[in-house]
């Protein structure tokens, strides 16, 4: 399950996503997700935001078992979130078993709450996919750079947000490494019910955190080693410049939520 968990791994590539700058999926993204939560439950607008994320997937040229390999962690919170919606919508009802009743009004609201979840995590794991942290983080901090005329600790939240996208599968592959070592010295934490599994993941808290804290640690010297003084005065060897490609994808994003608002008012 760990090995499934993709989030904050970048991979590289030529695509029209990769060469994109990160500004512009950043903002992309934002326009998506505000397009994705203002849509109302209509077939047509979620088909519609499906198409573009299916051709996103598609120009990304990554391979779409990678991103539902990378969904495998969460398949429990979309299964526990669809139970919730089924029986504890008000409407019709379809069967009633004790006190939970399933209405078709759940049904078609956990149809598209898990659509909408599903949606939201695919894009942004598309996102990390694509861009390498350092961009991300350049990025980032390009979008938030008028904050700082509020003295808004811009460079040092991207920073932290770059490094804690970078630490993930490190603190995955740790966390492997230690349930090998474990098994080998007959810990066994697939039998037994929930709360015996939460037990035995007690033995891997202490050298997870002892792991995490030295390789913390050797960051924080590497820095210091290198001068580092947060982002005063740095510069960079590659400024980031929009093309014409950008500025179409741009607006087409701004497009793609217009478009949404004017459907939700047209259908309602």
């Amino acid at each position: 399950m760990l090995k499934d968990v993709t989030l904050g791994q970048y991979f590289p590539g030529n695509s029209l996503i990769h060469r994109l700058d990160p500004r512009t999926k950043l903002l992309f993204l934002i326009f998506f997700i505000s397009a994705l939560f203002t849509a109302r439950q209509h077939p047509l607008i979620y088909g519609l935001l499906l198409l573009v994320l299916f051709v996103n997937v598609g120009l990304s040229t990554i391979s779409p078992k990678i991103i539902l390999k990378g969904m495998k962690p969460v398949i429990f919170v979309l299964v526990f979130t669809g139970l919730l919606n089924m029986f504890y919508t008000p409407g019709r009802p379809i069967f009633t078993l004790g006190v939970f009743t399933m209405t078709y009004e759940g049904v078609r609201t956990a149809i598209f709450m898990v659509v909408r979840i599903v949606t939201l995590i695919c894009s942004t794991f598309l996102l990390t996919y694509t861009t390498s942290p350092l961009n991300l983080t350049n990025g980032l901090e390009s979008l938030l750079n008028p904050l700082k005329k509020i003295r808004f600790p811009v460079h040092e939240l991207a920073m932290i947000m770059s490094i804690a996208l970078r630490f993930i599968p490190n603190l995955i592959e740790d966390t492997d490494k230690i349930m090998s070592a474990q098994r080998a010295r007959g810990a066994d934490f697939d039998t037994g019910n929930f709360i015996q599994k939460a037990k035995a993941l007690i033995p891997l808290l202490v050298p997870l955190f002892v792991s995490s804290f030295r390789r913390a640690d050797e960051l924080a010297v590497a820095m210091e080693c290198r001068c580092y003084h947060g982002g005063e005065g740095r510069t960079r060897l590659k400024q980031l410049k929009m093309n014409s490609t950008d500025v179409a994808v741009l607006c087409f994003s701004i497009g793609l939520l217009v478009a949404v608002i004017v459907l939700n008012q047209v259908i309602g």
